[in-house]
Formats: structure tokens, C-alpha cells, sequence
């Protein structure tokens, strides 16, 4: 493996990133911040296990930047082709770029530079249960699927139960459940019950619950001449029961985008921490303030930073009579990097990635520098 020649080498985004519409001075801004790093290997074999941040860690200093040296634009990060275990990740030192090929065994020679082939281009396969996710999947999975969070909006025209078969007061898998409530044409309900209020760090607005999720439901006959729907409970989690609400089931998101800035400049706080818990370190979920209407989608990532405390400045000359004191705002202190992967409206849900102190509640999360 060859030692990295040209470190400090800036990546220009007008050249590398193909069809970006940023402005001259954002592009500058966002390439100086693009630097590979100085033990960057030559190639890396693409291994299972591996995901898009830990391979783009190998080679970058920091690994939101890994759209811009693919030269990829919003449609590819949004919908990306897919990389797979054994394929060879090539850096392309002279061009500044990563590049992707396949290896190939020609007489035998596996490991024969010779044999192996490099394309400009990301394999052009669909998603596959095989391809490397951005993130270990895992520890999101229950976080994609599940109502974890309500919006107020959700909780307000949400259908419930009303009644239980045998007027039971818990029903389990197999048993009928009497719905009240606009269906929409579903068929197929999470059921959930609220929880605890979600608040803005900032405006102390509640902007939604936590919310506990209980199982699904299946629509067995709609109402007739009523408004009272029967269901037969498909799954249980937890013991559901009168006054519990639905939530039609989501499409399963796509779990696999590529770690990139948010489009727009984002400025959050942390909200809570799942498990309740008071501070959280790496692979931990966070809730922030910020959501779809602001600016994020699935895969940008965003800096974590301690907000500064604001001190007295003791040291600062008195002012007239010697009455006045000064106070004085101490500079926000990095501590990690956050990947988004489920957004709301004004909410979404990140993994902590890299950190290096404990993530609290009302901690900055913003865009990357």
C-alpha cells in the first residue's frame, strides 16, 4: 500500500460533483472540508460486515463527504447503485476520485492488480439483501417500522379501539377488537398508545409523543350502516386494549442512502434519548427538532456539538461605578457526528456515530462545516 503523496489536497465540488446547483462560495466551503486522509489505502476489498460510513472512513477525514468524491448528484444519493462484498473500492489518487470495480480471476491470479478491472462508475444493480448498508442496520431496524413517534397531527384524527371481544380488557393474537375511526381504504393498522410529550428544546412546544408500540391489526369486516369496525388482532407485542389507537401500516423504508450534508443549512437540538436515559454514546438513537419541513432527509448527517455555556467574564475591566458584569458565551464543542435515518415532519431519528464525550439532551446537532 502506497503512503498518501498528496495530503492536504483540496477537492473542488464544481468538478466532482456532478449536477449540483450549490453556490460558488458553498462549494468552497464544502470542499475544503473534503480532504482524504493522509494513511488513505490504495484499495479496499469490500468485505461483509463493511458499511458505506466505516468504508468512507477509510479513505476521508470525514465521511459525510463520500457523495463528493463519487461525483454523485441529489437523484444518486437519494437512490443510489448498490456496492457489494467483493468488490474492490479503487483511489484514483490523480483524479482525486473513489472509483469501483470488480475483481477478476484471470489464470488463476486472484491477486494479481492484472486481473482485476476498474470501472468509473457504481454498479449499476438494484438493491440486493447482499449490498453493503450506510449504516449497521440492526441496531436501526425496530426504528423503521415501528410508530415510535406520533405527531400531533397523527394523534388528533387517529382510529381506536372501543370495545374488546367479551369485553375482555386486554385482547392478544386472534382476538376481535371493535374500531371506531376513518379507515382511508387500509386494512392492515399498527396500534399504539401515547406516551410521554416530546418538547422542543428551544420553544418548549410539545411537538409530539413517544409512542408505545403494541402490535398489528387486520381489518376483518368494515362497518355497515355504522361507523364501528371489526378487526382480529394479527400480532401482539403488548397487551392492547379499550382506547388504544391505529396507525396504518407505512411501506417498509429503504434502509440503504448515502451519508451526505443536508441540503439546506439545519440547526437542531436533541430531543431525547431512546430508553430514557440521560446521556448516550455511539450506535445509541437520538430524536431531534428538526424534520422533512426543515430541510432533512434519510441519510444527511449532521455535527453534534455541546452547546456553549454562557459564564461570567471576571476578568473584563469594571464598568462605570464598578456595577456591571459581563457574561459571556463559550464557543459550541464538537463531540460527534449524527446519521439520520427516519424523518417525520418535524422530528427524525439519528444513530450516534463517532462521539467523544456523552451525547445529552439539548445538545446542537447541525450541519457539518
Amino acid at each position: 500500500m502506497k503512503n498518501f503523496s498528496t495530503v492536504g489536497t483540496r477537492l473542488v465540488l464544481a468538478a466532482l460533483f456532478c449536477g449540483a446547483a450549490a453556490a460558488p462560495a458553498a462549494r468552497a466551503a464544502a470542499a475544503s472540508k473534503c480532504e482524504f486522509r493522509a494513511d488513505a489505502p490504495d484499495q479496499h476489498l469490500v468485505v461483509r460486515g463493511d458499511t458505506l460510513w466505516d468504508i468512507s472512513g477509510r479513505f476521508l477525514q470525514q465521511p459525510w463527504c463520500w457523495p463528493t468524491v463519487w461525483g454523485m448528484n441529489r437523484e444518486q444519493i437519494a437512490n443510489p447503485h448498490w456496492i457489494y462484498p467483493g468488490q474492490v473500492i479503487w483511489f484514483d489518487r490523480a483524479a482525486g476520485r473513489l472509483r469501483l470495480g470488480n475483481r477478476i480471476e484471470a489464470n488463476g491470479g486472484v491477486n494479481d492488480p492484472a486481473t482485476e478491472r476498474r470501472s468509473p462508475r457504481l454498479r449499476t444493480e438494484g438493491l440486493g439483501k447482499d449490498a453493503v448498508p450506510s449504516i449497521p442496520a440492526g441496531v436501526i431496524e425496530p426504528f423503521l417500522s415501528q410508530p415510535l413517534i406520533i405527531e400531533n397531527d397523527e394523534l388528533k384524527g387517529a382510529p381506536r379501539v372501543v370495545a374488546t371481544q367479551d369485553d375482555h380488557v386486554f385482547i392478544g393474537k386472534g382476538d376481535k377488537a371493535y374500531v371506531r375511526g376513518e379507515l382511508n381504504g387500509n386494512t392492515s393498522f399498527q396500534v399504539f398508545r401515547p406516551g410521554n410529550p416530546l418538547r422542543d428544546p428551544v420553544t418548549k412546544e410539545v411537538i409530539g409523543h413517544e409512542a408505545f408500540y403494541l402490535g398489528t391489526l387486520k381489518l376483518q369486516a368494515e362497518a355497515r350502516g355504522g361507523d364501528v369496525h371489526t378487526f382480529v388482532v394479527a400480532s401482539a407485542k403488548e397487551e392492547m386494549g379499550k382506547g388504544d389507537q391505529l396507525r396504518a401500516i407505512p411501506p417498509t423504508p429503504m434502509q440503504n442512502y448515502v451519508p451526505h450534508p443536508p441540503g439546506q443549512q439545519v440547526d437542531a437540538r436533541v430531543m431525547a434519548i431512546y430508553g430514557g436515559v440521560t446521556h448516550a454514546g455511539q450506535n445509541q438513537v437520538v430524536s431531534i427538532n428538526r424534520g422533512k419541513l426543515d430541510g432533512l432527509d434519510v441519510g444527511a448527517v449532521l455535527q453534534l456539538y455541546h452547546a456553549g455555556r454562557t459564564v461570567s467574564d471576571s476578568t473584563a475591566p469594571k464598568g462605570w461605578l464598578g456595577m456591571s458584569e459581563q457574561r459571556v458565551r463559550l464557543p459550541d464543542e464538537e463531540v460527534g457526528n449524527l446519521f439520520i435515518f427516519r424523518v417525520f415532519k418535524h422530528i427524525s431519528y439519528g444513530l450516534i456515530m463517532q462521539v467523544t464525550a456523552p451525547v445529552e439532551v439539548g445538545d446542537v446537532a447541525k450541519s457539518p462545516e
